[in-house]
């Protein structure tokens, strides 16, 4: 009984991963820069996650996850295990978020999909959150 169940379970999630993998018409990559890291994630337009990379899942630890040399090989990283989506989808937006050091960064590695790929990126847009005077901000560092 439990054999009939995983082997329909494994069956039906293949039969959804060749759906998605179809209806695949344009993908999001979110870019999310802090002081602290550098994340990148690939949604469809659903918001369900293909793939994502940060600084410490490529091995960087501590202050070093967020220079601009970190978000350089995540960005490297993200590439290539994005290329299959990438190269199947017929619109990519991207979605930056954050003011960190990695950012101007990774806006650079993205644009050698706009050079390598038919694909164009059609919008890029800045979906980082402003206060318009909601909470007070934490007290300024005297070093």
């Amino acid at each position: 009984m439990n054999n009939v169940k995983e082997k329909l379970q494994k069956s039906s999630f293949n039969f959804m991963k060749i759906l998605q993998q179809l209806k695949l018409t344009g993908i999001i990559i979110h870019i999310k820069t802090t002081f602290n890291n550098t994340i990148l994630t690939l949604t469809d337009f659903q918001g369900q996650v293909f793939t994502w990379v940060s600084a410490g899942s490529c091995g960087f630890k501590g202050t070093r996850k967020g220079t601009p040399f970190a978000a350089k090989k995540v960005i490297e990283i993200f590439l290539k295990k994005s290329t299959d989506y990438i190269l199947r989808c017929n619109e990519i937006k991207i979605y930056v978020c954050g003011i960190g050091p990695g950012r101007e960064n990774a806006l650079r590695g993205l644009n050698s999909i706009e050079k390598s790929s038919k694909n164009k990126i059609t919008t890029i847009r800045e979906v980082t959150k402003i206060p318009h005077n909601g909470c007070r901000s934490p007290k300024k560092r005297r070093l």
